[in-house]
């Protein structure tokens, strides 16, 4: 999937998103969240966008700054930023008698997450893949050595090299990372919320999943698991569960 018809939005800071907004005069509109130093062109948020088109659902994805071809560079970013203009861009491109249907793929779960409550009188579903809220602290400071950590507080930054690619690790995105806990919240929304994650997913733990799902007191809530699935989950039959799953939110709930 290439970025045509796709287009800029400019937040409150001047940051320059680029998004895709799908019309089709639905009263549904499901929005994608990617992941960390991912992209909205991936086989996922292609994938969902096609099953929006064939089923007249109006589509929303974007990329957080930093990320794809939206403004600026990765290590000026964080979790508060990404998820305000998320925020923002929703508001502007979502008609306020919208309902909202959120997809999260790793750390996009966290953003949509923390999202949430804001447009609770809109969200009517969540699905989350392989999902990462917290990761920073609890998949990477967690397991660093003293003396990375010690790099990262002094200088300002860590490269860390993981699975071929560099990850830029500042201290503002990990001490922001500390202000935008999901775990220790209580979800109480009574939406039907489902939750995907690979048996083999060799970056986020399934406890991840499972945690979620304990914050969700109210909801009509699942799990399900995929077997030899990794993290990244974009096999054509890993999308056609999600799809599958997204059609059942869309057209059995509503």
């Amino acid at each position: 999937m290439s970025y045509k018809r796709s287009r800029y939005f400019t937040t409150s800071s001047k940051r320059k998103i680029k998004y895709l907004s799908v019309k089709k005069n639905s009263q549904i509109t499901v929005v994608f969240f990617h992941g960390f130093m991912s992209n909205m062109i991936g086989a996922k948020p292609t994938a969902i966008q096609k099953f929006c088109r064939k089923k007249k659902l109006n589509f929303l994805k974007f990329e957080y700054s930093g990320h794809g071809k939206s403004s600026g560079t990765i290590v000026e970013g964080n979790i508060s930023i990404w998820t305000n203009d998320a925020k923002q861009l929703i508001k502007s491109k979502v008609k306020k008698d919208n309902n909202l249907i959120f997809i999260g793929s790793s750390m996009g779960s966290w953003i949509a997450l923390n999202l949430l409550q804001i447009f609770k009188k809109q969200i009517k579903g969540f699905i989350g893949i392989s999902s990462a809220p917290e990761f920073l602290e609890k998949l990477m400071w967690k397991k660093f050595t003293k003396k990375i950590k010690k790099k990262i507080m002094t200088k300002g930054i860590y490269h860390l090299e993981h699975g071929g690619f560099t990850y830029p690790l500042t201290k503002q995105l990990i001490l922001d990372g500390r202000k935008n806990k999901i775990f220790n919240k209580k979800i109480n929304m009574k939406i039907p919320i489902t939750l995907f994650h690979g048996l083999n997913d060799e970056v986020v733990p399934l406890i991840f999943s499972k945690k979620i799902l304990k914050c969700c007191k109210k909801s009509r809530k699942k799990l399900i698991k995929i077997r030899n699935g990794n993290h990244s989950l974009s096999r054509k039959t890993d999308l056609g569960k999600i799809c599958k799953e997204l059609n059942s939110m869309v057209f059995d709930y509503f």
